[in-house]
């Protein structure tokens, strides 16, 4: 992939250094000079050190663990230093959306975070976001700026069907994320079941019944996220009940964190699949884990955005 240098320039943050360099490998251009720091006090000291004057801007930025807020205060400073400094158009580039899973008021007093973090990144200066599969559809509304959404879907799919399985059932942990999980069932051909659980608090899930057909099948188990794990293992030791032969799980963020690890160590499945929006530390990385980069789909977006391009077209 070639791009014309001119009037294109990639920064980062510090979530995730190194799929911004590999995002760059893939668009055969530099990273851009910038140095993110704190002071003494903590606060964050950002220092864009080259000219970003009528440029096209791209800022790599997950606003993910382990310091989420830390992460989105830098993607914020970031952005106000370019806009200040005369970029022609930031774009904000958040593989992973943090504060999504609260969108709206599910009870009194609640807030919504997606939307008041939506507010901060258009204030700070994004004049377009660039996500995937955001926890709920609707926050690309919270937006008053292009937002283009992509999704791991397809990356995923493309690796399960290179395992050759037989006999395949793709499995919703839960009813909101049947869309997702049908999409990927019609990507292999596979049949669809749905996990029917209750929450009766953050973090805690507890499985009522599974519908649809699992008995003697391979079973793929797919979400957007998976964070305490409580979800995914409880859903797999279900599914052994209900005869399931070989669980696999897969999701586009593998946030793993608090008890995570240790419940995906003590779990029967077979091979954990995730894609690399968030930078996992070494000793998060389970033997039974892949993970396949989205460095090439934000690559290709990245361009089709600069050309003036269709980005849904990828998706065709």
């Amino acid at each position: 992939m070639n791009i014309e240098k001119r009037d294109i320039k990639v920064f980062a943050g510090n979530s995730n250094k190194e799929l911004a360099l590999k995002i760059c490998d893939e668009l055969e251009l530099p990273l851009g000079a910038a140095s993110v720091d704190s002071f003494s006090d903590g606060e964050i000291a950002v220092n864009i050190a080259e000219s970003v004057r009528g440029a096209d801007v791209y800022v790599i930025q997950s606003t993910s663990p382990p310091v989420v807020n830390r992460y989105l205060m830098e993607l914020l400073i970031l952005m106000d230093a370019l806009k200040r400094a005369s970029a022609a158009r930031i774009n904000a580039v958040v593989p992973y959306y943090g504060y999504a899973r609260q969108d709206r008021k599910a009870k009194a007093r609640d807030p919504i975070s997606a939307k008041m973090v939506a507010n901060l990144m258009t204030t700070a200066g994004a004049d377009r976001v660039l996500s995937m599969d955001l926890h709920a559809s609707q926050i690309q509304g919270y937006f008053d700026i292009p937002v283009d959404h992509l999704r791991g879907v397809p990356i995923l799919a493309k690796y399960f069907k290179g395992l050759n399985l037989k006999n395949v059932a793709v499995v919703s942990p839960d009813l909101g994320s049947v869309t997702r999980a049908r999409k990927f069932a019609n990507h292999l051909g596979a049949s669809l079941a749905i996990i029917d659980k209750m929450r009766p608090k953050p973090n805690v899930a507890e499985v009522m019944n599974i519908i649809g057909a699992v008995d003697g099948k391979d079973v793929i188990l797919i979400d957007d996220m998976i964070d305490t794990a409580g979800t995914i293992t409880q859903g797999v030791k279900a599914l052994k009940e209900f005869g399931a032969r070989d669980v696999y799980a897969c999701c586009t963020h593998p946030i793993l964190s608090g008890p995570a690890i240790e419940r995906l160590e003590n779990s029967e499945i077979k091979e954990i699949v995730v894609l690399d929006t968030i930078l996992l530390p070494e000793e998060k990385r389970l033997p039974n884990m892949k993970m396949l980069s989205v460095a090439p789909i934000f690559a290709e977006a990245i361009r089709r955005i600069y050309e003036n391009e269709s980005v849904s077209k990828l998706f065709d």
